[in-house]
């Protein structure tokens, strides 16, 4: 399930991080929430009972629509802005790191306040109309409409990968992944030509061939200077560095990946023109 913008794994990441509030701060969150008469206002209940009802009432209620200082919003929505407010980007803390990722792979980035008088604010990393959420939704969902189930299995590796912060193996099974498309692709297309094929190149050259790749919009070429041959060329660099840039690439390529699959998986369903 989808909350707007921001998957589920990420809103309970939020969730978690409000139990920092004190009792005092956390009940004036749920009244902003318009949650006062859903979760309780008695300070001798404790705040992490209080967002174990939290958590159940926003999953159950994502798409209900509130009104804050900042416009209508989903509840999913507000509540991402109210830990948003908490959350320390330098922080080593599993609750802080699980909320950041979960924001990053969801195409957000957190912006901290410039001064002590401003709020800490979320902004969209990529152009709102890739809608990266539902577009991870739509790959899961024509993965196993086309019974791609290796594919799947190594899409799903790296999203944990990613949330375990383990860019190195993200990015290993992101370029498998890939590859096991484009495969499986092939094999969907005309499948004794593709399993007579050595290799995934092979495969990609005869999508080419079969015009399922445009070779007229720069989608591939035979000297490997097109997209296709250029994004494949990117995946297969090898290793991971320590700092922030391997966070940043490795959900850059999350991003690229995904919206890259989804594109090439509802060409599939589409009619094709003949060679």
């Amino acid at each position: 399930m989808r909350q707007g913008p921001f998957s589920r794994p990420t809103v309970v990441a939020a969730t978690e991080l409000l139990e920092q509030h004190t009792q005092a701060r956390f009940n004036q969150m749920v009244v902003r929430l318009e949650l006062e008469n859903d979760v309780s206002q008695d300070t001798t209940v404790s705040v992490g009972k209080k967002i174990a009802a939290l958590g159940k009432i926003v999953v159950a209620r994502a798409d209900q629509v509130l009104q804050t200082v900042d416009g209508p919003v989903t509840l999913a929505e507000a509540v991402v802005r109210e830990a948003a407010q908490l959350a320390q980007p330098a922080s080593v803390g599993a609750i802080h790191t699980d909320f950041l990722r979960g924001l990053a792979r969801d195409g957000f980035v957190l912006v901290p306040p410039a001064n002590g008088g401003q709020r800490a604010s979320i902004r969209a990393a990529l152009p709102g109309e890739i809608r990266l959420p539902a577009t991870d939704d739509e790959v899961h969902h024509l993965l196993k409409q086309f019974g791609f189930a290796t594919p799947l299995g190594h899409l799903d590796q790296a999203i944990d990968a990613h949330a375990r912060g383990d860019w190195a193996a993200c990015n290993g099974q992101l370029r498998v992944f890939m590859e096991g498309l484009f495969d499986d692709i092939a094999r969907h297309i005309d499948s004794q030509q593709a399993s007579q094929l050595a290799t995934s190149e092979n495969r990609r050259a005869m999508l080419a061939s079969k015009r399922f790749l445009d070779a007229g919009s720069n989608e591939w070429s035979s000297d490997g200077k097109a997209y296709v041959n250029g994004l494949f060329k990117m995946l297969h660099t090898q290793g991971a560095h320590p700092g922030l840039s391997d966070q940043d690439h490795s959900t850059f390529r999350m991003h690229v990946v995904l919206v890259t699959a989804g594109m090439y998986l509802r060409r599939l369903t589409r009619p094709r023109p003949h060679p």
